[in-house]
């Protein structure tokens, strides 16, 4: 069961369609931890080019939608209501495994650290328990 459903993510960070790649947060501990949801739908616009005939989900949407789970979590926090995060770093990428249509990526990301403004995150892409993503990234918040 939904945590924060869209319209609840939208009143934390500034995405919306097409570019808010997320569908709901499942687990959050403010400033800390979250755990989003996307279901990859077939009629999604990026399947019919990446690639026709044999659709993939394209790995760097993948870390868009943990960086946006990653954002839910760093802008949770009261100080930062209001604030954008910023990608300042994207470290350690890794594509392990293919998402396809029809699946479900389960996003989890910790957010390791804050100083002077940048939030720096781990994050796992995974469908059916297996990690098909992983990276560090950092986000600078700011307005």
């Amino acid at each position: 069961m939904a945590l924060l459903n869209q319209e609840q993510i939208k009143e934390i960070i500034p995405h919306r369609d097409p570019f808010l790649l997320i569908d709901e947060i499942e687990e959050l501990e403010p400033g800390v931890r979250a755990v989003g949801k996307k279901y990859l739908r077939p009629e999604e616009s990026w399947f019919a080019g990446h690639f026709p005939g044999q659709p993939v989900q394209p790995g760097v949407l993948t870390i868009e939608m943990l960086a946006q789970t990653g954002a839910v979590c760093a802008l949770s926090v009261p100080e930062n209501k209001g604030k954008i995060a910023f990608f300042a770093g994207i470290d350690k990428a890794r594509f392990r495994g293919i998402a396809r249509p029809g699946d479900t990526l389960i996003l989890e990301v910790e957010v390791t650290k804050t100083v002077h403004g940048i939030s720096f995150c781990k994050g796992t892409a995974s469908v059916n328990g297996k990690k098909v993503v992983t990276a560090e990234f950092s986000c600078s918040l700011g307005g």
